[in-house]
């Protein structure tokens, strides 16, 4: 390859490393999001909380939300699943907003994932 094909390669792919950072990284994101999944009787569900809710909380663990579901017998959290991006990967994605009940949950475990963690929906109506 000559040096102008190297140089214009490189070009290309420095451009498509900066395109991906500002796509995937928007400079004013919100705050982050953890996994957890919670276990019940009947099923287990994947909830995901932001920093400023687990703030709230005793600890930012799994015994943190369940200590927290234990003292206060409800939380309200967001339930996780996945969904095809528009770009056609998979990613864990906010899907409505539940309650729990601690009568019902049985265990709180961290939840991790490969795929990318699609920030909560900003419910504040700005």
């Amino acid at each position: 390859m000559s040096i102008r094909s190297n140089r214009l390669l490189l070009g290309i792919a420095l451009a498509g490393l900066i395109l991906e950072s500002v796509v995937s990284h928007p400079a004013f994101a919100t705050s982050k999001v953890s996994l957890f999944k919670v276990v019940t009787a009947k099923d287990e569900i994947v909830i995901g909380l932001d920093d400023d809710q687990l703030a709230t909380f005793e600890a930012k663990n799994a015994g943190g939300v369940a200590k927290h579901l234990a003292e206060k017998g409800t939380l309200t959290a967001w339930q996780y699943g996945v969904r095809k991006a528009e770009a056609g990967a998979l990613e864990q994605a906010p899907l409505r907003q539940i309650g729990l009940f601690s009568n019902d949950t049985l265990r709180v475990e961290p939840y991790t994932t490969p795929l990318k963690i699609v920030p909560l929906p900003d419910t504040t109506g700005q």
